[in-house]
């Protein structure tokens, strides 16, 4: 059955993956979810990241989930901003701050896929991919 919001497929995956504290994930890859793959793991919140056969059918990725040293949770919750039926555009100003500051926005503008803060620190808006806190 084919999937009609992916990267709603790809938070859904790591939060149920988080919940049970499964120490690794695995979904089919695109070039989206490679991005937001990479900025989840320079902002901290993943382990690493791997792809399998991109540009292929059967291209895969798995994502190694981080934990403290105690077991608690680094993603303490991924939630999807724009979806297909109601798409969130944002400009700099008015960019929603997560957590208090503490977790972090995903934008697509027109430079690629960046950080809330990013996107700030270069005066982008666009549109919110999610949310990661």
């Amino acid at each position: 059955m084919p999937v009609i919001d992916p990267i709603a497929d790809m938070f859904t995956r790591i939060r149920n993956a988080v919940r049970v504290q499964a120490p690794v994930v695995e979904m089919p890859a695109s070039k989206q979810k490679v991005a937001i793959a990479k900025l989840l793991r320079d902002e901290g919140f993943i382990s690493s990241f791997e792809t399998k056969d991109l540009g292929t059918p059967l291209q895969k990725m798995r994502i190694v989930l981080k934990y403290g040293p105690k077991g608690e949770q680094v993603i303490q919750g991924i939630k999807r901003g724009s979806r297909p039926g109601l798409r969130l555009y944002r400009s700099t100003k008015k960019l929603p701050r997560v957590y208090g500051g503490l977790g972090i926005s995903i934008l697509s503008t027109s430079r690629g896929l960046m950080t809330d803060r990013q996107a700030k620190k270069d005066n982008l808006g666009g549109e919110i991919v999610g949310f990661v806190w």
